[in-house]
């Protein structure tokens, strides 16, 4: 329970502490004092949420998937005229 604690509560706190100016909390109760706590945690996920950018892996297969079925477009479209004929030997 400790480690868990440390790895997702204490960093917040910290930077809340060391960055962000929450050293003291200068109202006057525990109502205010929550609704101060309530909007630094705010602000700290707002931060978080601007800097995150989704990482998207490109994979081989989804690639050549999308060539595959472009390809596959291409032809139907050249070949979709001679598609009535009939061949015969």
């Amino acid at each position: 329970m400790k480690a868990r604690r440390q790895s997702t509560v204490e960093p917040v706190f910290g930077t809340l502490t060391q960055f962000m100016g929450l050293r003291k909390v200068n109202t006057l109760g525990i109502k205010q004092a929550n609704k101060c706590m309530h909007l630094s945690a705010i602000a700290y996920n707002l931060k978080k949420y601007l800097k995150f950018t989704q990482k998207r892996t490109k994979s081989g297969a989804a690639s050549l998937r999308f060539v595959f079925y472009r390809f596959k477009a291409v032809i139907n479209v050249i070949l979709s005229p001679y598609h009535q004929l009939q061949f015969t030997l």
